[in-house]
């Protein structure tokens, strides 16, 4: 799926109402975790799909494929591109699809369902790339009350600005939410039809271009823990296919040093993925962090880290009890699996 230099990102959050049910309906299909390794077409390699979006923090991914670094490790892995990744979720939670792409909120969520799965590796961290612009009228996040808001409702910047809107002492019924999508709001933004928008590069670089009234008000520079992606299998196929997963981390953390070469030739191989160039995703790239082993070991597996991501991830959980879209706040460190990043840095 080749996409223009916008670099879709994942959006919406709506499929998880209907995740419990989509259980039910293909509840026919085969056991959670389990695949059928056909060896005429596969050899030994064992075959997996893994569902996710076409967004830039999936470089490693794209590049480990294209470089054959998961088949030469094992594993034949299949990547389905999905407009949310949540719409894949139904099929997650009965293991037809065997590994998923959620952002943080998606990941909360999944676990608030008791879907079965663990979390093996953190993909990245936005830091900077999400923002709230805001013309110069408005001049700080206390002084949205009252004002109009375009972001998608349920989307991953709705759950940003939430967050946002509480560090200032404010509820979303302080504003006005105009419903539409990140690249709508900066264009709405751009032609002065409201006055705060989220959204992320390049259509925020196009808008504070063409709109000189305004600026970048709040980023998630200021707020690195609150849009993480990560990669997660479901927890049967770990189980079943340990070799499996651990090729996937490795090819992950292979493509990485790759692109942390400054390697030209992968970030073209992941620009084409996207339908933009080399250049264009060197330059998104600087808007997110794309965690090395170290970085992944301290974020997974050590408690006494600052880095470590249950405490975030638990944080975001009772941020959405309160704000009524799960009923308890799940056991995150459950749903944490950091065993293949151990391995890597213990080699």
């Amino acid at each position: 799926m080749h996409l223009h230099s916008g670099f879709t990102r994942r959006q919406t959050l709506r499929f998880l109402a209907g995740a419990a049910g989509g259980v039910a309906l293909h509840g026919c299909g085969r056991s959670p975790g389990t695949v059928s390794v056909n060896p005429n077409s596969a050899g030994d390699l064992v075959p997996a799909t893994m569902a996710t979006t076409a967004w830039i923090g999936n470089s490693a991914l794209y590049i480990a494929d294209e470089k054959n670094f998961f088949r030469e490790a094992g594993l034949n892995l299949s990547i389905r591109t999905y407009g949310t990744v949540a719409e894949s979720f139904p099929a997650f939670s009965i293991g037809q699809v065997q590994a998923v792409s959620p952002v943080a909120s998606e990941a909360v969520l999944l676990a608030a369902e008791n879907v079965d799965y663990r979390i093996v590796a953190v993909m990245d961290t936005s830091s900077g790339a999400d923002a709230l612009l805001a013309r110069n009228s408005v001049s700080d996040i206390a002084d949205f009350k009252g004002r109009q808001v375009a972001v998608q409702r349920g989307g991953v910047g709705h759950f940003f600005l939430l967050q946002v809107l509480a560090e200032a002492g404010l509820t979303e019924a302080d504003i006005t939410i105009v419903d539409t999508t990140p690249e709508a709001g900066a264009a709405a933004y751009e032609a002065g039809n409201v006055e705060i928008a989220y959204s992320y590069p390049p259509y925020i670089d196009n808008a504070l271009t063409a709109q000189r009234d305004g600026r970048v008000i709040y980023d998630t520079s200021k707020m690195p823990t609150a849009i993480l992606d990560f990669y997660a299998f479901n927890t049967r196929f770990i189980e079943n296919y340990p070799d499996a997963v651990r090729a996937f981390v490795s090819g992950i953390f292979s493509a990485l040093d790759l692109i942390n070469a400054d390697s030209n030739e992968a970030l073209s191989i992941a620009a084409k993925r996207l339908g933009g160039t080399a250049d264009d995703l060197k330059l998104q790239l600087e808007g997110i962090q794309l965690p090395d082993v170290q970085t992944n070991l301290e974020m997974l597996g050590n408690p006494a880290s600052d880095l470590y991501l249950v405490q975030p991830l638990t944080a975001l959980a009772e941020f959405l009890v309160e704000q009524n879209q799960i009923a308890t706040v799940p056991d995150m460190e459950s749903f944490i699996d950091p065993q293949f990043v151990q391995e890597l840095s213990a080699g």
